[in-house]
């Protein structure tokens, strides 16, 4: 059984909604929650969208090696994945779904090769994903120029995934990544 399923893409390509969306079709998926250091949106939850912490917080965790995975992103946040989760997934044979960045996704496969189902959202063009960033408001131009010039690098990482999606139609790229997990985890229990 695979307890972690890692949904990685590009910034705006739609895998936070995805992800939501999966949770929804099968509750018994619990969502990771990751640590970070950005600033809470105005529309997400302390414990249940991330743990908000602070820069010497978030250090400390690093030098005490409680991350699986961490990085600082866009030269300003840092998001990472506390080991202790995923240890307790593990014991208590729970499915948790993770949310990474391509590098942070690399990292639980190295350390978790036979746990692991990784999945690469892919957004249908450039230029879809500049409208999808701008129309999402949350960034100003500077950023979305910085998350645009990220894309090239990250998409160097597509083959290293066990499957990938191009989001397109966002119930189509739910169905079908729920078929890959079904496939993948047989004899689970997925939803309806």
């Amino acid at each position: 059984m695979n307890n972690f399923i890692i949904i990685s893409a590009p910034s705006g390509s739609g895998k936070t909604t995805i992800c939501k969306y999966l949770q929804e079709l099968d509750p018994s998926i619990v969502f990771s929650v990751s640590c970070t250091t950005r600033q809470k949106r105005e529309n997400e939850i302390e414990g249940n969208d991330y743990y908000f912490i602070t820069n010497s917080i978030f250090e400390k965790k690093i030098k005490e090696n409680k991350f699986v995975e961490w990085e600082k992103i866009h030269g300003n946040f840092f998001y990472g994945t506390l080991k202790s989760s995923l240890d307790e997934a593990i014991k208590n044979d729970k499915t948790i779904l993770l949310e990474l960045d391509v590098k942070g996704a690399m990292s639980v496969k190295k350390l978790y090769p036979n746990k692991s189902l990784s999945i690469f959202i892919e957004p249908p063009s450039v230029e879809d994903l500049k409208i999808r960033l701008e129309k999402r408001g949350t960034d100003n131009n500077e950023r979305i120029i910085k998350r645009l010039e990220r894309l090239e690098s990250e998409l160097t990482y597509k083959s290293n995934f066990d499957y990938h999606v191009i989001n397109d139609d966002l119930d189509q790229a739910v169905n079908e990544i729920m078929k890959i997990i079904k496939k993948e985890n047989k004899g689970v229990y997925y939803g309806s």
